[in-house]
């Protein structure tokens, strides 16, 4: 089921994630020719921030599609469900 109707929004995520795993892989590069700790930590957290900006589009455009259309239809059932999702999600994420 396609639930981003904005192909141009997928594609510009795609990339972006695609951005990432070419930070994460330039990270292992760091690691197996053993350079500075900080040096790799800064590049980690510049990951971890790039990952945080991708899940904020992500979310965005789940709360702008699914939930939306879940209210919008009026079904009370589905729109429990979904916000119950994201409450998971997040209460996952803290552990």
């Amino acid at each position: 089921m396609d639930h981003d109707h904005e192909p141009e929004r997928r594609e510009a995520k795609v990339k972006r994630l695609n951005r990432i795993a070419g930070q994460v892989q330039g990270v292992a590069r760091m690691v197996a020719e053993d350079r500075y700790c900080i040096d790799v930590l800064t590049q980690v957290q510049a990951i971890k921030a790039a990952l945080a900006r991708a899940e904020a589009e992500i979310l965005r455009d789940h709360a702008a599609h699914c939930v939306h259309e879940a209210i919008r239809a009026g079904d009370a059932q589905a729109t429990r469900q979904k916000l119950d999702e994201l409450v998971d999600l997040f209460d996952r994420a803290r552990r």
